[in-house]
């Protein structure tokens, strides 16, 4: 009992400190080490598995849609960087340089990339002439380094690990099809495989990524009612198509620029999925993208038949397709089911000297901490049941969150009175004019996150200056 108590005694309640609360889960669940580099996280093989997991539902579903892999440098020379003048200004403070190769200056510096569009534009202004190009649709697994100033395992990595895709369309209407298509794809997987739902829409001029027209996303709840942004896909329109001077010729044999997206979703959703699920004993994982979905723990263990009737029954639900782990080790049940709560196993599976007797094991389910008895014939059956049903609770629990922290205001007192007393996400109507946005920045602490797809009315004015309303934007403090 004291192995297990320490266990837990380790993690800070998120309810004193809840950036101490997530520092402590994610160093004692082994997800992330520090490296001798500020900002520079070594992704320990449980946090890898996890981005493995999540990788392979994305593969999927770009080569669904026809998306293909491919490999782009991991440098780009300054001059190349330039040609498109909104880009560049946008990352200017965030750009590593490499100005020696060996021992000797280089003649151009060269940038680590933080993004690759314009890598992308050079190689598409080689290989595409003709409508019969078109379209190019690219992906890219990769890593990417900014230099921020203020880093945190997962949410902000001066290096971290993403996919970027790419692609060119022959019209404006494909190019903005495209985008919204692939903001979907990341809506899809937030809510159905990460357990996480989403709010959809449009970032402001001043939000949107830059040499962008138009940049949609996906936002997140947290525990803490923050929000993460947890997916964008950017509209280009031709601005680097006529920069990088890709051209083709179409059925009627005039020159065009085609149109341009970039679409992409990083490591930092696992700091997502840390603080949507998460509790005071460590991670809560959803079943679909947890590394090890059972764990079966032979109670003691050292009496006859346990271990083999744990081994059994481990290799059963394995060839069934669950992610399955044993632990034949000689630390205490106790420690274990504290280690498993820690690492947010979906399921423990216990099964000991009584239960053979009785041709039954007892299912613990991270969720919710119940316990529930399971015959050992059609376990695999009994498994898969609760796994999907701790699924869909966890979706449940993170989306009750989400509405219920989710408030409508009509002028500035109201905005400031909910961001004191409440926090989450306000949602007001707006002008549209930046002064207003800065306003709800500088006195109410809050930014836009997005114009919602799902438009409401709250009304005809602007909470900040009162005059017609535009939009309804959702406005939150964010990660």
């Amino acid at each position: 009992m004291q192995s297990e108590k320490k266990q837990v005694e380790q993690i800070t309640p998120m309810e004193e400190d809840f950036a101490q609360w997530y520092t402590d889960v994610v160093k004692k669940a082994e997800l992330v080490d520090y490296s001798g580099i500020k900002g520079f996280f070594i992704l320990r093989p449980y946090a890898y598995s996890l981005w493995e997991n999540i990788q392979k539902v994305l593969d999927g579903k770009f080569k669904e849609l026809g998306h293909e892999n491919v490999s782009m440098p991991l440098l780009i020379p300054e001059s190349l960087l330039q040609k498109e003048k909104d880009h560049v200004e946008g990352f200017a403070p965030e750009v590593a340089w490499v100005t020696y190769g060996g021992s000797e200056e280089l003649p151009e510096r060269l940038c680590v990339r933080p993004t690759s569009e314009t890598l992308f534009c050079e190689h598409w202004s080689h290989i595409v002439h003709s409508w019969r190009d078109l379209p190019l649709l690219y992906n890219q697994w990769c890593s990417v380094l900014r230099w921020e100033k203020t880093t945190r395992p997962f949410l902000r990595h001066r290096e971290f690990l993403w996919q970027e895709g790419h692609t060119l369309h022959a019209t404006a209407e494909e190019a903005v099809e495209e985008t919204k298509r692939m903001l979907e794809v990341y809506a899809d997987c937030c809510e159905n495989y990460l357990a996480m739902p989403v709010v959809r829409g449009k970032k402001t001029e001043k939000e949107k990524f830059a040499g962008a027209e138009d940049t949609y996303t996906i936002e997140c709840m947290m525990h803490d009612k923050k929000a993460l942004q947890s997916g964008t896909s950017h509209y280009f329109g031709d601005g680097f198509a006529r920069a990088f001077e890709i051209s083709y010729t179409d059925k009627e044999n005039k020159q065009r620029f085609p149109h341009q997206t970039s679409w992409g979703f990083s490591t930092r959703t696992i700091g997502g999925i840390i603080m949507t699920h998460g509790d005071n004993s460590g991670l809560v994982l959803p079943p679909k993208i947890a590394p090890v979905q059972v764990v079966v723990i032979p109670v003691a263990q050292h009496k006859p038949g346990v271990l083999e009737a744990a081994d059994a029954i481990a290799g059963r639900l394995k060839a069934a397709g669950i992610r399955v782990k044993i632990d034949r080790s000689e630390n205490s049940p106790g420690w274990k089911f504290a280690e498993y709560e820690m690492k947010g196993i979906p399921l423990r599976l216990e099964i000991g000297p009584k239960d053979l007797e009785q041709g039954r094991c007892l299912l613990a389910r991270r969720d919710s901490g119940e316990k529930v008895p399971a015959p050992l014939e059609g376990l695999e059956q009994s498994c898969f049941k609760l796994l999907d049903e701790i699924q869909e609770n966890l979706f449940r629990k993170a989306k009750r969150n989400l509405e219920e922290n989710t408030f409508a205001a009509r002028d500035l007192a109201e905005v400031k009175l909910l961001v004191a007393s409440r926090g989450g996400f306000i949602k007001t109507m707006w002008c549209g004019d930046v002064a207003c946005e800065n306003r709800m920045k500088e006195e109410a602490g809050v930014s836009s996150r997005c114009i919602p797809f799902a438009q409401e009315y709250l009304g005809d004015t602007c909470p900040c200056c009162g005059r017609p309303a535009k939009h309804m934007v959702v406005w939150g403090v964010a990660y």
